[in-house]
């Protein structure tokens, strides 16, 4: 579910320099935003998945056109943003737009068409920013809302909108380091984000750290969304914690040397995930 989706933009240039003019090399543009980026993810590995959110205007109808998953997205007035990522041969920088204002009564469709998914669904992953309009306590409404249809949850936002959707219970949180401090209190596991340094997960059966074999370079924009992906596939399954950050280091290392977010160099995880280091952590 993504409440903020995105036309994603991505230019390559050789090397990105500030306050300069840069020829671009290769231009592409997908359906964007992270709960699109998951659902992209999980589509690759053959998972049944649909992706919902909100669109709206001109850059609304481009997004639901280029959205190659099976998707059900309520219609707002207001414009869908655009991102731009900027790839150079070190690393990428991103260019995000706000978004839409979205009113009350579009936020009162979306609440209903969103419990007619997931009634029907065994896990949802609500991620990414709220679009302007939107109460801070958006996400805890839509963990609720879930948990009474016995659909599970992964959550993967920041700031306010991820302690207050936090505190409603969903069954994993996914904060990297710095968003810690907006988890007050939850009965959540954690599933922390360290970068290339991989993950650590506090459960309530106990902590381990993961990390890859080795540091991997390209584009991480969408590796978090690889990660959240594999562990919405690992909560339905009932994946063993260390077995299922492994599996979540690995997709997200696999996003890393895709060429645009969304996707995963599916040679690169099959190659990687019996490598990646789990161990006990605290």
């Amino acid at each position: 579910m993504t409440l903020n989706p995105a036309l994603d933009v991505t230019y390559a240039v050789d090397l990105l320099v500030p306050h300069a003019t840069h020829r671009v090399a290769d231009v592409r543009e997908r359906a964007g935003g992270k709960g699109l980026n998951v659902a992209g993810v999980l589509r690759a590995l053959g998972e049944p998945v649909i992706a919902t959110g909100l669109l709206g205007g001109a850059t609304g109808a481009v997004v639901e056109a280029k959205t190659t998953v099976p998707h059900s997205f309520v219609a707002i007035g207001g414009q869908t943003r655009r991102t731009v990522t900027v790839v150079d041969r070190h690393d990428a920088t991103g260019l995000w737009e706000p978004g839409p204002v979205v009113t009350g009564e579009e936020w009162a469709a979306f609440q209903r068409h969103f419990a007619t998914l997931v009634k029907d669904a065994a896990v949802v992953v609500l991620s990414g920013s709220l679009p302007q309009g939107l109460p801070m306590e958006a996400y805890a409404v839509l963990v609720a809302l879930a948990a009474r249809y016995d659909c599970r949850s992964v959550l993967d936002t920041s700031g306010d909108a991820l302690g207050l959707g936090a505190e409603a219970g969903p069954d994993i949180v996914k904060p990297n380091a710095d968003e810690l401090r907006f988890l007050r209190s939850t009965p959540a596991t954690v599933v922390e984000s360290h970068g290339p340094r991989g993950l650590i997960a506090r459960t309530a059966s106990g902590s381990w750290r993961a990390a890859p074999p080795e540091v991997v370079t390209g584009n991480p924009t969408g590796a978090g969304d690889a990660c959240a992906a594999a562990l919405a596939r690992g909560l339905r399954d009932g994946t063993p914690w260390p077995e299922l950050l492994a599996d979540a280091v690995a997709l997200a290392g696999a996003a890393v040397v895709a060429p645009v977010a969304g996707e995963i160099d599916i040679n690169h995880y099959r190659a990687t995930k019996e490598r990646v280091h789990v161990q006990p952590h605290g």
